[in-house]
């Protein structure tokens, strides 16, 4: 069925109540949010994440060649402490989330592992409420701490934030998730070895390739809880980086000839999630933005989102805006009255509070819409100052309701209008030399799959 946009903006507005979403327009924006997931951001608890933090903290030290015989210090009594904790969230889940540490050896490398050495990412399942839903969203904090030398596996390194903040954010979410039922399967994993070279996160990615998991998203949350930065003194709980790599770390000849041929720099699927987060900022967390860093992770570093990227999966990184030198991987000490460390004393708990409902928005959404639509393609039989799109209704999963077109000047960082239809060919009168496109799934109830962006096709 073929539309115009005339008719397509008045059946939007009439069947979802959903207005364009345009945070640079000076027009009145309307948000609506879903009732369900507005109760699961409420439940999300600053005074739970500082007790998490604190108790992350108590074991003096998660470097990963700690010792895992003690019972109260080293990274195996933590592994146990975060399983025992997200064995609390499963026994509310009506036997829906199962808990693991799922073990691994890390050979000897000559560098940061000197010789094999077993780890173990402590994972909670929620699996999916329907049976026919492959898709699996995973949600990462990396457990490990150190200190200035990368090989002091005993000294006290209490990583309240670095990364004692993305690990209590993960429990906390499967706390809160645990009870609520959702079509897909949702995996929250605190893994161990980032700071050795991210092995956890490697261990995982390489597992969901091989098992040939459908993952749709990979969330990593890594320092998301200071908001005070040394040097500069900024001191901002308001707002939060994402980053999302633009060109494809796993590009192929084909997909680099394609993005140069389009303009799709800004346009990979993690750069799709990071946008998704922005606008669910805006629907479900008052008082934070969403920055989008057009980088794949800060300068010339890297997270447990990276192998994940490289592995050809959609993947972001979550990161405080303001990062503390003093705080991140320093001795604990004082020098000239200057106190060093990652202390809980040092975390902001409402910031993470928000940075962590982000997190639940983002996954609840995403676990409750349609599949993306498919084949979605920009039609390029003729020369015209019109655009015409078209797609496939997903194969698996509940139908959609409908679809919203994304459209946004080639300038802007940002989807500008969104417009409600019901079939899946729609001819609209603009150019697509000006603008890009992207095509969303949507149930009745508004949530949305992530945006496809369309190829040519004749």
């Amino acid at each position: 069925m073929t539309s115009t946009i005339g008719s397509l903006a008045r059946a939007g507005a009439a069947a979802l109540g959903l207005l364009l979403i345009n945070p640079f327009a000076q027009a009145q924006t309307i948000v609506k949010a879903d009732p369900t997931i507005q109760k699961l951001t409420e439940q999300v608890s600053s005074q739970e994440l500082e007790r998490l933090v604190r108790g992350l903290v108590s074991f003096e030290t998660r470097h990963s060649l700690s010792t895992t015989k003690d019972k109260k210090k080293g990274i195996g009594a933590a592994r146990n402490w975060a399983q025992a904790e997200l064995e609390k969230a499963a026994a509310t889940s009506g036997g829906r989330m199962t808990v693991t540490q799922d073990k691994y050896v890390v050979k000897a490398d000559g560098r940061r592992i000197p010789q094999d050495v077993e780890m173990a990412n402590v994972m909670a399942t929620l699996k999916g409420t329907d049976p026919n839903d492959d898709r699996v969203f995973i949600v990462s904090g990396h457990i490990d701490s150190r200190n200035t030398d990368i090989m002091d596996a005993k000294g006290k390194a209490p990583g309240a934030n670095d990364d004692g903040s993305g690990t209590a954010a993960v429990i906390e979410l499967a706390r809160v998730m645990a009870k609520q039922p959702f079509p897909a399967t949702i995996i929250f994993v605190c893994v161990q070895g980032e700071e050795q070279g991210l092995y956890g996160a490697k261990h995982l990615a390489e597992r969901a390739k091989k098992e040939n998991w459908n993952l749709v998203a990979m969330i990593n949350n890594d320092m998301i809880g200071n908001s005070f930065s040394d040097e500069t003194n900024l001191n901002d709980n308001t707002r939060v980086r994402i980053f999302s790599e633009g060109v494809p770390a796993h590009e192929t000849p084909e997909m680099a000839s394609l993005r140069k041929s389009i303009g799709g720099e800004n346009d990979s699927r993690s750069r799709q999630l990071a946008r998704y987060m922005k606008e669910m900022a805006t629907r479900y967390v008052p008082q934070l933005e969403v920055v989008l860093n057009y980088r794949t992770d800060r300068f010339l570093r890297g997270g447990d989102h990276t192998p994940f990227s490289q592995a050809g999966f959609t993947a972001v990184r979550v990161c405080e805006m303001n990062e503390n030198y003093r705080y991140q991987h320093q001795d604990v000490r004082t020098e000239n009255g200057i106190t060093y460390g990652d202390f809980p004393e040092h975390v902001d708990f409402e910031y993470l509070r928000k940075n962590t409902t982000l997190n639940l928005a983002t996954l609840a959404n995403l676990a409750m819409a349609p599949y993306a639509p498919e084949e979605v393609g920009v039609v390029i039989s003729n020369l015209t100052n019109k655009t015409e799109l078209k797609w496939n209704a997903p194969t698996k999963g509940e139908k959609p309701a409908g679809y919203y077109l994304l459209m946004r000047e080639t300038s802007a960082p940002m989807w500008e209008k969104k417009i409600y239809v019901e079939g899946t060919t729609v001819t609209l009168p603009y150019s697509k030399d000006n603008y890009f496109f992207a095509v969303q799934a949507v149930d009745a109830e508004g949530h949305e799959s992530l945006p496809v962006v369309p190829r040519p096709v004749r």
